[in-house]
């Protein structure tokens, strides 16, 4: 099967809408922070209790799972003609790290708050730190390929080649 010459609406409403959970994790996670200080300092009882980060972690999760299955399925883009070996090598390099990060830390971070564990909230700690990084590097990524390199990958991923 050759590779689709676009991503599929489904794949771009899943890449967008999966950016929106991933963003309101990282700009409102003082609430789950502080109920998991209070927890482990014995202030409230170590008990999980139903909040919106657990929640959109768990759709990120179940989205993802999703968004890797039609992946599969259905292929994705190829890399711009013009597209250095090297630098295809990091596009997928960089997507296997954003995919293995996106389904692990909801299991990371699942295991910290309804087992009440600390090693697994230290790692989806170090986790949300690397997705943040990685997250600056794949806009810098995109921006560079749509305004120096003039290609049509971030047009792709909008919906309008």
């Amino acid at each position: 099967m050759s590779a689709p010459t676009t991503y599929s609406k489904l794949q771009i409403i899943l890449h967008w809408l999966i950016a929106a959970m991933v963003a309101f994790q990282i700009l409102f996670h003082d609430g789950i922070t502080a109920l998991w200080k209070q927890r482990m300092d014995g202030t409230i009882e170590n008990v999980a209790t139903p909040n919106p980060h657990a929640i959109v972690g768990i759709l990120i999760l179940i989205l993802v799972l999703v968004r890797i299955f039609i992946r599969i399925k259905r292929g994705v883009p190829a890399l711009p003609a013009s597209e250095k070996p090297m630098m295809g090598t990091i596009a997928k390099a960089t997507h296997f790290l954003f995919y293995a990060l996106l389904v692990g830390m909801p299991f990371s971070g699942a295991a910290a708050w309804f087992f009440g564990l600390e090693l697994p909230a230290i790692v989806h700690g170090f986790a949300s730190t690397v997705l943040m990084t990685l997250i600056f590097l794949h806009i810098a990524a995109a921006i560079i390929h749509h305004f120096v390199l003039k290609t049509d990958v971030l047009k792709r991923i909008v919906g309008r080649n």
